[in-house]
């Protein structure tokens, strides 16, 4: 049986390729949180978070993702920071690899029988840290370049 790590690397394998084409990974009744950023918010079920993350991914060009962390929290959930980059389709605005400057981002999947039962997204490093009583200053991953 793969760990929950095994499967989180599989999926921003695929995600810092560019492919968020697949939800194989997801529980049909997932949670999908949005814990901060302009539109945070929660849905329920894969139609209604491919619906989302769509949204949120049509807001950008060459959208990528590098995740250099992951951290157990407990047997069913894992903390993943990320650092995340692209150039906004009307913004104009340019973060990632070509400007050097990348936003910080964390998630936590909870995970039951090799399903991810719940995503909660956050664009504030902090917020997930005070989310879950873990304390910034000695629990926070470096900055990226």
């Amino acid at each position: 049986m793969p760990s929950n790590f095994d499967l989180l690397r599989s999926i921003f394998a695929k995600w810092e390729g560019g492919d968020f084409s697949s939800a194989a990974w997801a529980d049909p009744e997932i949670e999908f949180v949005v814990a901060d950023g302009l539109e945070p918010g929660s849905w329920k079920g894969l139609a209604a978070m491919a619906r989302r993350f769509r949204d949120v991914l049509n807001a950008w060009e060459d959208i990528r993702l590098e995740a250099p962390e992951y951290r157990e929290l407990d047997a069913e959930r894992v903390l993943v920071f990320y650092d995340y980059g692209g150039h906004g389709r009307r913004s104009g605005i340019s973060m990632g690899p070509l400007s050097g400057v990348w936003e910080r981002g964390a998630s936590v999947f909870s995970i039951h029988d090799e399903r991810v039962t719940k995503l909660v997204l956050y664009y504030d490093v902090d917020r997930a840290f005070a989310d879950l009583g873990l304390a910034p200053e000695a629990d926070a991953p470096d900055s990226p370049g």
